[in-house]
């Protein structure tokens, strides 16, 4: 007998996911996940050779992809983004708000604005954008979704050394959470994920010491840094009707370090 429980299995297929920052890292593996179990996948970025790299991956692994250029802080870039998905695919189901910058890593006092300032255009407001566009399209369809927004645990306590990047993924929860109740009746929801250390080129800055690494791994209770797919598992199951009764939650993946 088919209960309820085993209709809500994490198959996306003919969903429809635009996952921002998909040309390499966290967002290449969310997307290659969300392709893997059926949904036709748009990675965007600001550079073109990247996501046609991933796209040909996905497509080459028997999944369906498309790569679309997107400066994730532009208001018009981002409204052409998602005109061009729902032109090639005929609706969007799914995003994945992952596209993020960090250009200052140092003591706080120091920062200099055009940082700041290019720090919250992409990480803050750029993923306000991108769900909103998103949810007035699902609106206009009376079509439910998911909204996942790659966070991080610098925003959920203090940052030393990246601090304006971590105030910035703190106002990701806190729009995480205000976006979740104001939608809730729409059928759509919004949940966060919030990333330790992942093995990435974008934590690059934190993963140049042997000695910090091996630090690092001592302090986790399960003995290593994360990898991008660690995320991509949770991003998955957050953007699939398996999770159909979570909204307005930031779930750490973080290995348990920060329980510790």
């Amino acid at each position: 007998m088919q209960t309820e429980v085993s209709k809500r299995n994490m198959d996306v297929s003919g969903k429809v996911a635009i996952v921002t920052g998909g040309s390499r890292g966290i967002g290449e593996s969310i997307a290659k996940a969300l392709a893997e179990h059926g949904a036709k996948v748009v990675v965007a970025s600001r550079k073109l050779e990247g996501l046609e790299t991933v796209a040909s991956a996905i497509k080459e692994a028997g999944g369906e992809a498309a790569a679309i250029t997107c400066h994730a802080g532009k208001e018009d870039e981002i409204e052409r983004l998602v005109a061009q998905t729902v032109e090639r695919y005929g609706q969007v189901d799914i995003l994945v708000n992952n596209a993020a910058t960090n250009p200052y890593f140092g003591p706080l006092m120091r920062i200099e604005m055009p940082a700041w300032d290019k720090t919250f255009e992409v990480n803050t407001k750029g993923y306000f954008l991108m769900a909103r566009a998103v949810a007035q399209h699902l609106i206009g369809r009376e079509a439910p979704g998911s909204i996942v927004n790659v966070a991080s645990i610098a925003g959920m306590g203090a940052a030393p050394f990246q601090a304006v990047y971590g105030m910035s993924k703190a106002a990701v929860i806190s729009m995480t959470q205000t976006l979740s109740a104001e939608l809730g009746g729409t059928g759509i929801r919004v949940n966060a994920i919030a990333p330790g250390l992942v093995e990435t080129k974008f934590a690059g800055a934190l993963l140049q010491n042997p000695q910090a690494i091996k630090r690092m791994e001592a302090g986790s209770p399960v003995r290593r840094i994360g990898q991008p797919d660690d995320i991509a598992g949770l991003a998955l199951f957050l953007a699939s009707d398996a999770s159909n009764f979570i909204t307005g939650q930031t779930i750490v993946a973080d290995g348990g370090s920060r329980g510790r």
